[in-house]
C-alpha cells in the first residue's frame, strides 16, 4: 500500500474521525479510502451510462409512433408468455 500527505479542511478532518468514534470506519485512512472507492465506482457507472446515452443517441430516432412501439412491446409480451406456458417442462 501505498502512503501519501494530503491537505484536508479541518471540518472534513473532523466529519471523518467522528465517523471513526462511531464505530462505521477502523480509521481515518479506511474512511477516506472507502471515499475514494465509492468516487471510482460513480465515476465508472456515470461513464457506462453516458455510453448507453451515447448508443441510443447513434441508433437514430424510431419511425413509429409511441403506440406503434406499445403495441409491438405488448404483441412480444403476449407471445414471450403463451410459449412460456405452452412450452412443456424437461
Amino acid at each position: 500500500m501505498k502512503q501519501v500527505s494530503i491537505a484536508i479542511p479541518e471540518d472534513d478532518i473532523g466529519w471523518a474521525r467522528s465517523r471513526v468514534a462511531a464505530g462505521e470506519f477502523a480509521s481515518v485512512d479506511a474512511y477516506f479510502g472507502q471515499l475514494a472507492r465509492r468516487d471510482r465506482a460513480e465515476a465508472e457507472e456515470t461513464a457506462w451510462l453516458q455510453g448507453q446515452i451515447d448508443k441510443g443517441l447513434a441508433s437514430g430516432v424510431d419511425p413509429r409512433t409511441p403506440e406503434q412501439v406499445f403495441r409491438a412491446f405488448r404483441a412480444r409480451m403476449r407471445a414471450a408468455t403463451v410459449k412460456r406456458f405452452t412450452t412443456s417442462a424437461p
